[in-house]
C-alpha cells in the first residue's frame, strides 16, 4: 500500500523500480530483528568490559574486585550470544551496526543499570534459567524497546523501520517468551515460503498494473462522494482488496475485509474503514451474484 501510494506522490510508472524498493524494504525488517534481537547480547558485551576495566582499576574496591555477576551470566544471554542460527543470520546478512554504535548499546545499558528491575534481579539470592528469563524479557518489554534515543536511532537509518518496530518487537518477545532450556532457539523467517514472497510482487503487480479497472469496480458505490474527495490511501486500499477478491483465489474474502480495515483504520482517516467495509460488503455480494469471485479450498467464501 505504501509502495503504490510513493508511486502516485512521485507520479512514477517505474514499476520494476519501486518494485526493488519494495523488495528491499521488506528485506530490511530483518535487519531490524536481528539488530534489536543482538541488542540484548550486546549490552551483556559491555557489560563484562565494564567490569573488567573496573577490575583493574589502581584503586579498585572489593565490589570491584569481585563483582555480582548474576547479569553477565544471565542464562538467556548467553544462550542468545552463543546461537549458531542467530550468529549465521547475522553473518549473511553483513549486520554490525552495534560495532559502528556502540554509543547505544552504552545508553541502554545505563538504562538498565539504574532501573529497579536491575538492582531486584541482582540482589535476588535465588538462581534460575526461568528467572533469567523473566528478567530479560521484562528488559527489553520496559527498558529496550521503548528507549526513545534507540527509537531515533532506527528512524535515522531506516525510516521505514518506524511501522517495522512494533512488529519487530512482538515477535521477538513472542520468542523470548517461549525459550527453554531444552528447545534451540531459532531465527525467525521473514517468509512463511516461496509461495508467501511471490505473494510479495504479484498482489503489488496486479493492482498496479490494473488499477483503472479495478477502479472501474467501486466507483459507481460511492454516489455520495465525488472520486477527487475519496482520500487516496481509501483509494489504494479498495483497488488492492478488489485485486485479492478477483485475482488471489487462495485468500478468503473476510481475511482481505479483516486486513484492510485495520490498516485504513491504521494509515487513513477516522471514518476511512466504515466507508471502506461499506463498498466492500457491497462489492462481495455483487461479486458473488456475478460469480466473479472464484474462491479455492475449504472455507474460503
Amino acid at each position: 500500500m505504501q509502495s503504490i501510494y510513493a508511486m502516485h506522490q512521485k507520479s512514477s510508472d517505474d514499476i520494476e523500480k519501486e518494485e526493488k524498493f519494495l523488495r528491499q524494504s521488506i528485506d530490511n525488517i530483518n535487519d531490524l530483528y536481528l539488530i534489536m534481537l543482538t541488542s540484548l547480547t550486546e549490552i551483556r558485551k559491555k557489560e563484562i568490559v565494564f567490569l573488567e576495566a573496573s577490575s583493574k582499576k589502581h584503586l579498585a574496591t572489593p565490589e570491584e574486585k569481585n563483582p555480582n555477576k548474576k547479569f553477565v551470566n544471565n542464562a538467556v544471554l548467553l544462550l542468545l550470544e552463543e546461537n549458531n542460527s542467530l550468529n549465521a543470520a547475522l553473518e549473511k546478512r553483513k549486520i554490525n551496526n552495534w560495532s559502528m554504535n556502540d554509543d547505544y548499546i552504552l545508553i541502554l545499558l545505563s538504562e538498565v543499570k539504574k532501573s529497579d528491575l536491575y538492582q531486584n534481579y541482582m540482589s535476588s539470592k535465588t538462581s534460575s534459567f526461568e528467572e533469567d528469563k523473566r528478567f530479560v524479557i521484562d528488559m527489553f518489554t520496559e527498558l529496550i524497546a521503548p528507549n526513545e534515543k534507540l527509537y531515533e536511532y532506527l528512524e535515522d537509518d531506516k525510516l521505514t523501520w518506524i511501522d517495522d518496530i512494533p512488529l519487530v518487537n512482538t515477535q521477538i518477545l513472542k520468542q523470548l517468551t517461549q525459550i527453554s532450556e531444552k528447545s534451540e532457539f531459532k531465527v525467525s523467517k521473514l517468509y512463511k515460503d516461496e509461495e508467501d514472497k511471490e505473494f510479495v510482487s504479484l498482489l503489488f503487480r496486479k493492482t498496479v498494473l490494473n488499477e483503472l479497472d479495478l477502479a472501474k469496480e467501486y466507483i459507481d458505490k460511492t454516489p455520495n462522494w465525488d472520486a477527487e474527495r475519496i482520500a487516496e490511501i481509501d483509494t489504494i486500499i479498495l483497488k488492492m482488496a478488489i485485486c485479492e477478491f478477483l485475482k488471489f483465489p487462495s485468500i478468503p474474502v473476510k481475511v482481505t475485509i479483516n486486513e484492510y480495515l485495520e490498516i485504513a483504520k491504521e494509515y487513513s482517516t477516522p471514518k476511512s474503514s466504515i466507508f471502506i467495509n461499506g463498498i466492500l460488503d457491497n462489492l462481495v455480494k455483487e461479486f458473488q451474484t456475478q460469480n466473479k469471485i472464484l474462491k479455492t479450498g475449504r472455507g474460503l467464501m
